[in-house]
């Protein structure tokens, strides 16, 4: 059984994609995908071999710098990410090398979550049908070409202080290549398509970080292409 065939996953992706479709007639507009609960951890305690995919929209994204109100939130995450712009569409089977030439560029990403209700084995089509907890999305203005993840390090700071740096930002998520071509046959299972200009978010590479009362700011570096950075208001 491939992975997008999970039997909650069966019955959650057409609901969530006749959401996107609906919100797309009515005139917003997409800005691309994401993936999430791609954690081998978490996959495992929910049932899943690979992450579910949700979709990001235009209205959704803040410009690096901005604010958000967690006003209303009952479990606010924020997730360091590393963002694809998509050049091309890869084709089914496509190789590792095919795969990162169909990526554009590559930048530092921010999303920011309502993790509720909490992911088990047996809410993952009432997640998915909520667009798996997506809310806002940050995307670093400064890229870098191609999907090449070679030399960068990423750096997140909270509250002040650096919380994480790693040299190998895919060592939670999974590699870049295999998230792009595992959200496009997913897509692709559920007659939608990965389209170029098409942004994909690919994974927290760190656990979700879970925001408290007295965070007032995040911020990711993805060393050496630059950083995206957001702040939060709480009333």
């Amino acid at each position: 059984m491939e992975a997008w065939e999970h039997p909650l996953i069966k019955k959650g992706m057409p609901e969530q994609l006749a959401k996107r479709r609906a919100r797309i007639a009515a005139g917003e507009k997409p800005l691309g995908w994401k993936v999430g609960l791609g954690a081998p951890a978490l996959m495992q305690k929910v049932g899943i071999a690979a992450p579910i995919v949700g979709f990001l929209m235009q209205s959704a994204q803040i410009k690096s710098g901005g604010t958000v109100s967690l006003k209303g939130y009952v479990r606010p995450v924020a997730e360091p990410e590393i963002a694809v712009r998509m050049a091309a569409t890869p084709m089914p089977g496509a190789s590792a090398d095919e795969v990162r030439a169909a990526i554009r560029e590559i930048m530092p990403a921010i999303e920011i979550a309502d993790m509720d209700p909490v992911p088990t084995p047996h809410n993952l089509d009432v997640i998915l049908e909520d667009d798996v907890f997506q809310r806002h999305v940050i995307i670093g203005e400064t890229t870098r070409a191609g999907g090449s993840i070679e030399g960068l390090t990423s750096r997140v700071t909270r509250r002040g202080a650096l919380i994480n740096t790693t040299t190998d930002p895919q060592a939670l998520t999974g590699k870049v290549v295999d998230i792009v071509a595992h959200v496009a046959a997913t897509l692709a299972a559920y007659g939608e398509m990965l389209s170029p200009g098409d942004i994909i978010i690919t994974g927290s590479i760190t656990p979700p970080q879970m925001l408290e009362a007295d965070d007032t700011a995040f911020i990711h570096a993805l060393d050496p292409v630059g950083d995206v950075r957001v702040a939060f208001t709480h009333d």
